[in-house]
């Protein structure tokens, strides 16, 4: 195996985004390899990554892309306990599964933390999976119970 190499996403990398996009999706809601995408989740997924206000690296070994995390901006009112206003929620931490275990999703993740901090972010939020939640307490997350959902259809 090759040492793998981690890059900032631009809008020129729109088909290694969707991509890994697509494969992450389809293991995480154990769907079969030639499931087909609903076409709005598609073209509002391209969309999210030309217009978003967003951060993506990927990671490649060699040539092939083996990894992804994505870092979507938010700016909300500001608090007292965040000034700025700006926060952040990490999603899409994703390695295939013969990538794991190799500190890629910790790299990745890390590079994003660093970045949001260079933007002034003050809390980046997540959704952690099961499998996800040692390597996200060992980056200095923590369990919420401060917040609450309300999912509209």
């Amino acid at each position: 195996m090759s040492d793998i190499k981690y890059i900032k996403t631009t809008k020129d990398d729109m088909e290694l985004l969707m991509k890994v996009r697509l494969e992450m999706l389809r293991e995480v809601n154990h769907l079969p390899d030639e499931y087909v995408y609903d076409e709005v989740l598609v073209k509002e997924s391209r969309k999210y990554f030309e217009e978003g206000e967003q951060s993506t690296v990927l990671a490649f070994d060699g040539e092939e892309v083996v990894g992804c995390a994505s870092l979507s901006y938010i700016w909300i009112m500001p608090t007292y306990s965040h000034p700025t206003g700006k926060r952040a929620h990490l999603m899409n931490v994703y390695t295939r599964k013969d990538h794991r275990r190799m500190g890629i999703s910790k790299k990745m993740v890390e590079a994003l933390i660093n970045e949001a901090k260079e933007y002034g972010v003050t809390e980046i939020s997540l959704d952690a999976t099961e499998m996800g939640r040692p390597l996200y307490e060992a980056l200095g997350f923590v369990a919420s119970s401060s917040g609450m959902v309300m999912e509209i259809e």
